[in-house]
């Protein structure tokens, strides 16, 4: 583990929440995954996926009428 942060379910580089396997933060299932922007481009799918719906959300919420 670096820097200043830590998973409380990584134990001895052992992640405890998805199968006891190794940790490798913005696996799938991992509590960041879809929270945190990663440098690894592949672990970003589930944040690109809530940000496509968040839009398409205020695109069909917008009637293009203003008060």
């Amino acid at each position: 583990m670096a820097g200043g942060w830590g998973c409380p379910h990584e134990v001895n580089d052992i992640c405890t929440k998805i199968n006891d396997l190794p940790c490798d933060p913005g696996m799938k299932g991992c509590v960041l995954a879809g929270r945190f922007v990663f440098a690894n481009e592949e672990k970003n799918k589930r944040l690109r996926e809530k940000q496509a719906r968040a839009s398409q959300g205020a695109d069909t919420n917008d009637s293009g009428m203003h008060p």
